[in-house]
């Protein structure tokens, strides 16, 4: 397969790409391919003979789990649906439990009752066990939600599927598997003390592996992205272990962290933290590299006398585009979900370096640095496997 390549309006990839109709038909050289290929197959052995390793202790998580309740014993948690509210307070009939039917009165916190809350909501409401047999006493506890946040995701499925098609369900297959490893695998071993950063990488690795080709194809193509982004991982992992020592962060970044401290001895929130830069950097890493990956083999296609460097360059060219819109979406994105922390230290007036010191500020500054050194750092590196990947210029090998 040495130089062979042709170009062709729409043409189908000989080799399964799963990209639906495309612009060339490039034809991979079989050393590259198979070099590729069997470093790809080590890294999905070394990830299972690590989920092996790394797999958590049923009984120990489960332990855990025991011994921790949400609530104390005796107390319920349940549906009551609004007649009225006034004055920052609901009358509510209480729909489950042993006072089911029963009208009662609630207090509502003054943001809870500037809502927006109508007749017909649902609250969720707590109630203590009752004192000498005496009547039980209900108190807010939460608004039910369940229906607003299920049209939004049939919505999102609706869409995806209108829009995406076929591609869209796989990528919503793979999405679903990411869930369950994060879920049943990389959530327990954090919590019985499994190191941070081997779990993060062999639950990412395997994360990616599934969502790359489900999404994509089976493909020389997706294969190049695929290795390029569990080296943009490894690059992430390594530059976020040694953030998170130089820096003295304590992983300590909200209450949360506090109360895993508590209920879990022993637990490194360094390490963790370690792990959630891993797993952070997935989605953008995953929609660089293919990206690239497909750059470079439609460039090919469409000028099969360019030579390996200009195919690099002319590849990077579209990478630094991508690099900039991306590097925007990571900035914004934790810009936004830490907006309310930045309104409130933005009220105190502390220089830069003071806020950088706070452990909160400090966190979402190390995951911002990390993940796009990561991001910018996976796309020369993809970029170059698949030049390396296409054949050669025409006339050459």
């Amino acid at each position: 397969m040495g130089g062979r390549h042709a170009a062709g309006p729409a043409a189908g990839h000989g080799h399964g790409h799963g990209h639906g109709q495309v612009s060339a038909e490039v034809d991979v050289r079989r050393g590259a391919r198979t070099a590729l290929l069997g470093a790809l197959a080590l890294a999905g052995v070394v990830a299972l003979v690590g989920l092996v390793w790394l797999w958590p202790d049923r009984s120990a998580a489960a332990a855990l789990q025991e011994e921790v309740s949400f609530q104390a014993p005796g107390v319920l948690l349940v549906d009551a649906t609004i007649g009225s509210v006034a004055d920052g307070r609901a009358s509510v009939s209480i729909a489950e439990g042993p006072d089911a039917g029963a009208r009662r009165t609630v207090d509502l916190p003054p943001e809870v009752a500037a809502s927006g809350l109508e007749e017909g909501d649902t609250l969720r409401l707590q109630s203590p066990p009752p004192v000498d047999g005496g009547e039980r006493t209900y108190v807010y506890f939460g608004t039910d939600r369940d229906g607003p946040l299920w049209v939004l995701a049939g919505l999102f499925v609706l869409v995806v599927l209108l829009v995406a098609r076929w591609r869209g369900l796989l990528a919503l297959l793979g999405l679903g598997f990411a869930g369950l490893v994060l879920l049943g695998f990389v959530l327990p071993a954090l919590l019985t003390g499994e190191p941070g950063l081997a779990v993060g990488l062999v639950g990412s690795t395997l994360i990616m592996v599934v969502v790359l080709y489900t999404t994509h194809g089976f493909s020389v193509r997706t294969s190049a992205a695929l290795a390029g982004t569990l080296a943009g991982l490894v690059v992430t992992a390594l530059l976020g272990l040694v953030a998170t020592r130089a820096s003295r962060l304590t992983g300590f970044g909200d209450e949360a962290a506090g109360l895993l401290t508590t209920y879990v001895a022993g637990l490194d929130l360094q390490d963790v933290f370690t792990c959630a830069l891993v797993v952070a950097g997935l989605g953008v890493l995953n929609d660089v590299t293919i990206t690239q990956s497909s750059a470079v083999w439609e460039l090919r296609g469409a000028a099969p006398g360019m030579s390996r460097r200009q195919l690099f360059l002319s590849g990077m060219r579209i990478g630094r585009d991508h690099i900039a819109s991306t590097i925007y979406t990571i900035v914004f994105a934790y810009a936004g979900t830490a907006l309310v922390l930045l309104m409130v230290l933005s009220l105190y007036g502390l220089p830069l370096g003071d806020l950088l010191a706070t452990e909160e500020i400090g966190q979402e500054a190390v995951r911002t640095l990390v993940s796009s050194t990561g991001l910018v750092l996976a796309v020369p590196i993809t970029t170059a496997i698949a030049v390396w990947t296409v054949p050669g210029p025409v006339g050459r090998s």
